[in-house]
């Protein structure tokens, strides 16, 4: 239970870690093939994925991260060799007082490295992993959940959740499935061009009824000119946000889109490292930042992304499209934000996920678990059926 008296950390570099070397760090990939079908406007989705960073210590303590796997298919094999040949070397046998030293350690021997190869991406993708394992076990030394860690006492217990990936087929069951859920804000997929768009957006609003709030996602599927073309009808079918329209996600673009369109923009889940999210803070570009944990550069980077929307009161919901790891530990990581108002859950088949599916409530919300770091001991035995041979 949220019962610890500890006060929020001052700074993300003030949270130790306990006194002892780093053993071991293994990356475990799981993998399972998509059954219901998982289309983005850019390509489909054949396997939903979990990669998990395990950093083990000396003492036998252990923590969990996870580092996005989900595009391209063959992206595991990538952070295979990153996290043996690139990560590994650069933490065992270390002693590592806290994770921001650990991930300004790895961001300064990996990020140049990034560069060159041209793929800063994968890089900061692997850190994730790491850091949100060095977080978790930090939160397990001081016998806590991570969310309080992060803000002492002043964390939710529960947060809104919309359900995300209905479309572009079968929209008007995957919409029954989330009414009867309890999902009280559902996110439709666009960008399968304008008529399929608004029948899907009308199918969904007269399966679910006026009382549920309606989002869309394009995907960046299109130009400025097509984007502005499309708003008017976005915003009649009651859309209420439109995440990463434009191809490119020029901030300077969505900045002009915003203005014009009138209709609240969201991105953020291609950015990486809490730098990048600036131009778009700095421009108004948009309305809620979407850093992805496991992505952003892992709990470290992610409420840097926080602190600089802080300064602009712009909204702070994640994205997630991950398994069980990155799940919990964006639930932590959420509850500690203010500025966060939702948290996304994708209602596709996703086996990967099911160690923490049961924290849906029925009601549009989603329970923080509280169990000492991510809230929870996810089990990965039952999942090596689906386990990859690295």
């Amino acid at each position: 239970m949220f019962t610890s008296e500890q006060t929020s950390a001052t700074a993300v570099g003030d949270v130790p870690l306990p006194a002892s070397p780093v053993a071991a760090v293994r990356l475990r990939v799981f993998r399972s093939p998509v059954v219901d079908g998982v289309a983005m406007s850019f390509a489909p989705m054949t396997h939903r994925s979990m990669g998990v960073v395990e950093v083990e210590l000396e003492d036998g303590r252990r923590g969990l991260g996870e580092t996005w796997l989900n595009y391209p298919a063959w992206a595991w094999r990538e952070r295979a060799a990153t996290v043996a040949e690139g990560v590994a070397p650069l933490l065992v046998g270390r002693t590592l007082a806290t994770p921001a030293e650990a991930h300004a350690l790895l961001g300064a021997a990996l990020r140049p490295l990034g560069r060159q190869w041209g793929a800063p991406g994968p890089v900061h993708q692997a850190i994730s992993g790491v850091d949100t394992a060095l977080w978790d076990l930090a939160a397990r030394h001081a016998g806590v959940p991570l969310a309080v860690l992060l803000a002492g006492t002043a964390v939710r217990r529960e947060l809104p959740v919309y359900a995300s990936s209905l479309g572009p087929d079968g929209v008007a069951a995957t919409a029954e499935r989330c009414a009867g859920a309890g999902h009280t804000a559902v996110k439709v997929k666009l960008g399968f061009g304008r008529d399929r768009d608004l029948e899907n957006l009308r199918t969904a609003r007269r399966v679910l009824g006026d009382g549920v709030r309606l989002y869309g996602d394009a995907n960046q599927a299109w130009s400025l000119e097509e984007a502005l073309a499309v708003v008017p009808a976005l915003r009649d079918a009651g859309l209420e946000w439109l995440e990463e329209p434009i191809t490119g996600d020029d901030p300077a673009e969505l900045a002009e889109l915003r203005r014009r369109g009138g209709l609240p923009l969201a991105t953020g889940e291609n950015l990486y490292g809490a730098a990048a999210f600036a131009a778009y803070l700095e421009r108004g570009s948009v309305d809620i930042v979407q850093p992805d944990l496991s992505k952003v550069g892992g709990p470290t980077e992610y409420l840097r992304v926080a602190a600089l929307a802080a300064g602009t009161g712009t909204t702070v919901n994640p994205h997630l499209y991950n398994g069980a790891v990155a799940a919990a530990a964006t639930l932590q990581v959420a509850a500690a934000v203010p500025a966060t108002t939702a948290v996304e859950w994708d209602v596709r088949g996703n086996r990967l996920r099911a160690a923490v599916d049961h924290l849906l409530t029925g009601h549009g919300t989603v329970r923080v678990p509280d169990g000492p770091g991510l809230g929870v001991d996810v089990d990965l035995d039952p999942l090596r059926d689906l386990e990859e041979h690295l």
